[in-house]
């Protein structure tokens, strides 16, 4: 249309959707092992699914559970989304506080163009989550 501004208005993401193979143990770890707070927890009896809202700074991660689920494409380079990053202080802070409650993290890299300091850890579906210094 001629005269109007039709640039998209994107501000921010709203929430990151994960489907869990095993809610209990995904809800454990994002809440007991992330430490990130619930703001909802519903269950869906028509569709025998769970679904957790979590908070993230001012952004929220939306956790699901369905029956039997599909595992996720091979990684690390499938089509698709790629990894989940959450900006932190410190990584290597972040990292050890990590692995002091046995989750895996690989060693810490430094981005070639940025010259931040980030680093990969797996949630219980193997779904990549980045620790990126901000």
């Amino acid at each position: 249309m001629k005269g109007q501004d039709t640039t998209m208005k994107l501000s921010k993401i709203h929430h990151v959707a994960i489907i869990a193979s095993d809610y209990q143990v995904s809800k454990n770890f994002y809440t007991n092992l992330l430490g990130l707070p619930i703001l909802n927890e519903n269950y869906r009896a028509e569709r025998d699914s769970y679904k957790l809202d979590l908070s993230v700074g001012d952004s929220q991660i939306e956790l699901f559970s369905f029956p039997e689920p599909p595992e996720r494409p091979s990684q690390p380079e499938a089509a698709g989304l790629r990894h989940l990053c959450f900006a932190v202080e410190s990584v290597e802070e972040t990292a050890a506080e990590l692995e002091d409650k046995g989750i895996a993290v690989e060693p810490i890299r430094i981005d070639e163009y940025t010259g931040k300091k980030y680093t990969f850890f797996k949630d219980p579906d193997n779904l990549p989550i980045e620790l990126y210094e901000s």
